[in-house]
């Protein structure tokens, strides 16, 4: 059976209280899909390094957990997570643009691998770009490669792929900096739905980051991950320090 370090961190890769820091507006049928997504995009990440402090929850059907995530980011290179219970390190993770990897300390078990066995277990094709999207709070897909239908959806812009496949999408923007506040996957055929909701944003250093993540994931089980980002500070030194314990087990994920 999978742990629950396991389970977080299968999600996490992929994949706060509240805290509005930034102002808002009310979306109006006269913006059209260009502007959106040209406002999106208008929030440029000019950094080198991101650093993060989280507290994260982790519950599915069976079991639920909290635990404290430093996660740390050179960009469009490495994604670097250490998850700690109670302050004791548990579990590490290196996500790179060619290789997924992780070791955790309950059962003593580590797993590498690409995106494939994420993209399968999501249900859409996952890189390394997309993960870090979520990370910084922009929408997962490029949205510049698709057609987009557009409406007002409880005061949002909301953008659409229209349905030729047997995978939807949806994301939400609000008016006033077009900060993405929810996107939708879903895959009827397989029963698979992933909504990422960001409740509420900072601008730091001239740039928005979320405050808070909210992850829901339906599949065999109802899985959710909240993340409160607790400090973040850009442009540091950091170190990636990442080695796997060898009397460690690998592990596959189905």
């Amino acid at each position: 059976m999978r742990s629950i370090i396991t389970a977080f961190l299968v999600f996490f890769l992929i994949g706060c209280k509240s805290k509005q820091s930034v102002a808002t507006a009310a979306a109006d049928d006269n913006t059209e899909v260009a502007k959106i997504i040209t406002g999106h995009y208008a929030n440029e990440f000019n950094f080198k390094t991101l650093n993060i402090r989280a507290n994260a929850k982790y519950e599915d059907d069976k079991q639920s957990q909290s635990m404290n995530a430093d996660i740390r980011i050179k960009k469009d290179e490495i994604i670097w997570i250490n998850i700690k219970i109670l302050g004791f390190p548990m579990a590490k993770a290196l996500i790179t643009p060619t290789k997924v990897s992780y070791y955790e300390k309950v059962n003593n078990t580590y797993f590498e691998g690409d995106f494939t066995m994420l993209s399968n277990w999501l249900g859409t094709d996952l890189d390394f770009q997309k993960v870090q999207n979520l990370f910084l709070g922009r929408a997962i897909d490029d949205l510049t490669k698709d057609k987009w239908a557009t409406e007002i959806n409880e005061k949002l812009f909301k953008l659409s792929k229209p349905a030729n496949s047997d995978i939807t999408k949806d994301f939400y923007f609000e008016a006033a900096n077009y900060l993405l506040k929810k996107e939708t996957i879903s895959q009827a055929s397989q029963n698979r739905m992933l909504e990422i909701k960001y409740p509420s944003h900072n601008e730091v250093d001239k740039m928005f980051l979320p405050n808070e993540i909210n992850i829901k994931a339906t599949q065999k089980d109802n899985i959710s991950i909240d993340i409160e980002y607790k400090s973040t500070t850009f442009n540091e030194n950091l170190s990636y320090s990442y080695s796997v314990p060898s009397d460690y087990k690998a592990i596959e994920i189905d």
